[in-house]
């Protein structure tokens, strides 16, 4: 039997260990102590979540809020403090979907992550691979830190970690398994963990292929573009950024450390620097785009010293972080231009990217082209765009009337 004060004690020191702000913590606190009062005051000692889920609905209306679709931020917010008691007296774990920011590592697991990136680098991987994966390695290494650390991590250590995935969607789960599988591989020949823990991570079936592509109808990239208000610094810069991924395919972290020395004026080209495997790719820079770029420097740029070409406006002024992925740029845009930005499809600016790769395989571009203008290091990456298009599928079906060849034994 699990007591509610043993569960909220429990709690409230992983959310400690996760890096959770004092703010925060305070007001997670006030919202334990009056659930306990609920508890108490029902003459339950046991957590349940059906006691908890009273104590929401007891608290803001919440079910009667949700079936008239008027539920607030602050209601969602109890809700969730309610499901992660939940979760945590069912795995032990913060599922990741509620972790603001894990604290940073120092000393041995620093080292440890160092050191795999280390070894990652000298086998070759992607830049972006070593950043991710390193990033993935820094979670776990921070997870087993509560359970006695790497050395005494077995299957149970592992399980757990999975479990707080859950809520990622199925392609970030395979990608951080995949770094941990990596890590472990690593940490198995340095003699950090017994070699019997690599088995234990669980596979998840690749669907690569079956994914279907975020594509935007030309329409209404014309209409986001056109809505941009070019005549203040912002928009200027949200306008060259949104032409450097529709009209030339650029990855939005690619756009973000864009430098001025990657400009080759008297030349009309641009060389990139892909973060993503680490080639520097030459692309022609179109007249369209080169003085929306030209405008921005002049007329938009605050002065700023970093040799980034696109900054913050806002205080600090300076480049964008890698975790910002400018996908809110996009959806302001979007809804000046009143463009519907549906949450059943991804919305990003990666989607741009894949409308332009979508549109140049309309348009009869060899996919070998499309995939050098995209970077892409196999055409099988690129061949995915087939499936964001009904015309290309139309004319790949098969007509079930046809006279079909006769088959041979």
């Amino acid at each position: 039997m699990t007591t509610v004060s043993a569960l909220v004690s429990g709690l409230d020191a992983e959310l400690r260990r996760l890096g959770y702000k004092d703010a925060t913590m305070v007001w997670y606190r006030g919202c334990w102590r009056r659930m306990q009062n609920f508890f108490a005051a029902r003459g339950v000692e046991e957590f349940s979540l059906d006691v908890a889920m009273a104590w929401v609905d007891e608290a803001c209306g919440f079910f009667g809020k949700e079936q008239a679709g008027s539920l607030k931020p602050n209601d969602i917010y109890l809700f969730r403090v309610a499901q992660m008691l939940g979760e945590y007296a069912a795995h032990g774990a913060v599922l990741r979907r509620y972790n603001r920011s894990v604290s940073k590592l120092s000393g041995d697991g620093a080292e440890t992550v160092a050191r795999f990136q280390a070894w990652l680098r000298a086998a070759d991987r992607a830049v972006s691979t070593v950043r991710t994966y390193g990033t993935v390695a820094g979670e776990f290494v921070a997870f087993t830190g509560t359970r006695g650390g790497l050395a005494r991590c077995d299957a149970a250590t592992i399980e757990a970690f999975v479990v707080t995935l859950a809520g990622y969607q199925v392609k970030t789960v395979e990608q951080k398994l995949g770094a941990l599988r990596s890590f472990l591989r690593f940490a198995s020949a340095d003699g950090l963990v017994d070699a019997a823990c690599l088995v234990v991570v669980p596979a998840v079936p690749s669907i690569k292929q079956a994914r279907i592509p975020s594509v935007w109808d030309p329409g209404e990239v014309a209409r986001i573009v056109e809505a941009i208000d070019r005549d203040n610094p912002c928009g200027k810069r949200d306008y060259a950024i949104i032409l450097l991924i529709t009209r030339l395919g650029l990855r939005g972290v690619d756009v973000r450390r864009l430098e001025f020395a990657d400009f080759d004026w008297p030349g009309n080209r641009l060389f990139v620097t892909q973060a993503k495997t680490g080639h520097r790719v030459q692309l022609p820079l179109l007249k369209e785009v080169g003085w929306a770029v030209i405008d921005y420097i002049r007329h938009g740029r605050p002065a700023c010293d970093c040799p980034q070409v696109f900054v913050r406006h806002l205080a600090p002024i300076g480049p964008f972080s890698d975790q910002d992925h400018l996908h809110q740029i996009l959806v302001k845009h979007a809804r000046v231009a009143h463009v519907p930005v549906s949450e059943k499809r991804r919305h990003g600016m990666h989607s741009l990217r894949h409308t332009l790769a979508t549109r140049l395989m309309e348009g009869g571009t060899p996919v070998e082209q499309i995939a050098d203008i995209l970077g892409h290091q196999s055409v099988q990456s690129t061949g995915v765009y087939l499936k964001s298009s009904l015309g290309l599928l139309s004319k790949c079906a098969l007509d079930p009337d046809a006279p079909g060849r006769e088959v041979t034994r």
